[in-house]
């Protein structure tokens, strides 16, 4: 009775968790992207979006101490979360400013750089193991490089246009159509970010090891997050007109991406690493692509160029390689697993019974 319930715990609610947080993502970065064009400091959304997540996650750490027991809240958990609160808050202006430059579908293909990222990192840290003689350990290797030329491909070649879509009249598609766009700076900026992004999954699943509280965690780095991003506002951004925001979509956008992103998006990728590792968690990435190019497509009116959907595919390819290499590594450790239950199912009978003899 145990293994279904096992089995959606730890396999399908993770999966469907994930593909429901890429598309939540892509959703945000649009909606960001309308907020700055219409002129909004990338800064001063980081510290709004991060301080309101952080409001809502305030009542996290009296919850659970209450539901469980923890270890001691020490000094050097403290540091590692303004660690990655430092890491964080660089990743997100530098990913705010490249979509700032270019658009959300680029900023979703240059995401697909996380898993091959996250891979070499999970090797240096011994979070991950690589034979050379081993099939599912070259699909691994093979699969981070083509991933990684893909995602250059995309950065720095964008080629004849393919299709463009004429679409409906939405007030977004004006405002993201803003006039300093620059693949290639928005790019390099977006390659930054995505570099540092599985530095994040490493240093939180260190912390998660050794602090398993996913929400207090979450509301920390967020509380650590918007205080780092509005030191660097407050030296960017002299105009004290920029810090207000009124009721339109620059609000809309703040408190979406505070609850929705900042707040949930960040929760379930903490549980998820905890739960899967990071290499699980990192694979998800690819999809943001086809979601993005789709709805920037069909409902923004943008265009399909030849060098996003070339190097998608192959990102794509390079990333499908990887998870399967995975996955006949994971599916060549089970059977291992499978034995030593089934013996020590074995001997329990066998233990009662000669129990049973002796009284």
């Amino acid at each position: 009775m145990a293994g279904p319930g096992r089995y959606c715990c730890k396999d399908v609610l993770p999966f469907t968790a994930m593909v429901a947080m890429e598309c939540i993502n892509v959703g945000l970065n649009t909606l960001f992207k309308a907020a700055t064009s219409k002129g909004m400091s990338h800064f001063v959304f980081v510290v709004y979006s991060y301080g309101v997540a952080a409001l809502v996650l305030l009542p996290a750490p009296f919850f659970s101490y209450r539901s469980r027991v923890l270890p001691p809240f020490t000094f050097s958990i403290l540091c590692k979360i303004g660690l990655l609160g430092l890491i964080g808050s660089s990743s997100q202006i530098m990913g705010y400013t490249g979509i700032n430059y270019s658009s959300p579908t680029l900023a979703s293909a240059i995401s697909n750089l996380t898993p091959a990222f996250t891979f070499v990192l999970a090797i240096i840290f011994r979070m991950e193991k690589v034979a050379c003689r081993k099939a599912s350990s070259q699909a691994k290797v093979l699969g981070t490089i083509v991933s990684i030329v893909g995602a250059f491909i995309v950065t720095l070649y964008r080629g004849p246009r393919i299709t463009t879509i004429a679409s409906p009249k939405v007030s977004l598609t004006h405002a993201l159509r803003s006039s300093n766009s620059n693949w290639a700076v928005g790019g390099l900026f977006l390659t930054a970010e995505y570099i540092l992004v599985p530095l994040w999954y490493i240093v939180q699943t260190q912390i998660m090891k050794e602090y398993p509280a996913e929400l207090t965690v979450v509301f920390l780095y967020n509380l650590c997050v918007s205080f780092v991003a509005a030191i660097v506002g407050l030296i960017t951004e002299r105009d004290s007109s920029a810090w207000k925001v009124g009721p339109g979509i620059a609000l809309a956008s703040v408190v979406c991406s505070g609850l929705f992103g900042s707040c949930m998006n960040n929760s379930v990728h903490t549980w998820a690493l905890r739960l899967k590792g990071p290499v699980f968690v990192a694979m998800f990435k690819p999809l943001s692509i086809a979601i993005a190019v789709a709805m920037g497509v069909m409902f923004l009116g943008d265009t399909l160029y030849l060098g996003s959907l070339v190097g998608a595919t192959i990102i794509s390819l390079g990333f499908y390689t990887v998870m399967w290499g995975k996955a006949k590594e994971e599916v060549s450790e089970d059977p291992g697993v499978d034995s030593q239950e089934s013996a020590a199912a074995q001997k329990v009978p066998l233990l009662q019974s000669r129990k049973n003899e002796l009284v």
